[in-house]
């Protein structure tokens, strides 16, 4: 088994995909430096037009810095099937530039939902029950929507699709990504599991990791290191906080604070045989410290557990 390799992304630098959530704007140069000084070496691309979108620029910034292009996160409301001609022009704009500046391993178009758009999913993210999922028909309409972007991403680039289950969206909990992956085509569509989604998307505090890597175990193609705080999450349910409070509150705090027992995910991801990357994902919001160094106490954590996975 190789070293652990381990990338960061825009959004630990306060660049969130949620308006209301964005925090100081920090240019793409010194987030790349911040990340490449802390010991990291891969990213994300980040909202479009964040980082250059020209290819060779983009392809000299990342290999100054000895950083490698590994994925793109593109929401689509896929539950919309008036959004799935847009959604599949946007995800082949950027695997194209995915693709143009691709290294090894080869970057993933990370496919969403149009997370924290629907108020009743954003009002009770962490604490979803089954009558709040989407009906049979719009779960149809769904996955074939996520199957046409991967598709057509595929077939133009080459380029593989994950899905990122993602609490305040439609594939929150564990049965939702269940029934998300039995709809939708395995060659096509894997999964990129994420830690602290998994845990507070559960609706427990003490959501079992191990348990949920092992169900999806066939799928998962990526993974996102983010960890669950327990008392801030326990706090959002008995509050009755929605996805963008618990946020503020720091329901996903660094790595090793929480109850993500990430000795015991570097253990299983040994046993599975996964050599790919880990990204840690650390949603950094105004009044949240400097992100350059929460950027170094993630590495140092890993660091420090990394023999798990030797």
């Amino acid at each position: 088994m190789s070293a652990l390799k381990v990338g960061n992304a825009p959004c630990s630098w306060g660049t969130l995909e949620f308006e209301g959530a964005k925090g100081e704007t920090i240019g793409y140069a010194r987030m790349l430096d911040e990340l490449a000084q802390a010991g990291y070496t891969g990213t994300e691309l980040g909202d479009w037009g964040y980082m250059p979108t020209d290819p060779a620029v983009l392809s000299e910034e990342l290999r100054r810095r000895g950083l490698v292009m590994l994925g793109a996160f593109v929401p689509v409301a896929l539950e919309n099937p008036a959004a799935h001609d847009q959604g599949v022009a946007v995800a082949l704009r950027t695997a194209r530039l995915l693709a143009a500046v691709a290294g090894e391993p080869s970057p993933f178009l990370v496919l969403a939902a149009d997370n924290g758009s629907n108020p009743l999913r954003t009002k009770h993210a962490g604490r979803i029950t089954p009558e709040m999922s989407l009906s049979e028909e719009d779960w149809r309409i769904f996955a074939d929507g996520a199957n046409r972007v991967a598709r057509a991403v595929k077939e133009e680039t080459g380029l593989r699709t994950v899905f990122h289950h993602h609490c305040a969206g439609w594939v929150e909990t564990p049965d939702e990504i269940a029934r998300f992956l039995d709809l939708t085509d395995p060659a096509l569509v894997g999964l990129v599991f994420d830690t602290g989604h998994y845990v507070y998307g559960a609706g427990s505090s003490s959501g079992d990791v191990i348990a949920g890597l092992n169900r999806f175990r066939g799928r998962i193609w990526y993974v996102h290191f983010k960890d669950c705080h327990p008392e801030v999450a326990a706090a959002a349910r008995a509050n009755g906080w929605d996805y963008f409070e618990a946020l503020r509150h720091g329901v996903f705090c660094e790595l090793g604070r929480g109850s993500v027992d990430f000795p015991a995910v570097l253990r299983w991801l040994k046993c599975a045989g996964y050599d790919g990357y880990v990204l840690v994902e650390q949603d950094v919001l105004p009044g949240m410290g400097a992100p350059a160094e929460s950027a170094r106490r993630n590495r140092e954590y890993l660091r420090s557990i990394e023999h798990h996975y030797a």
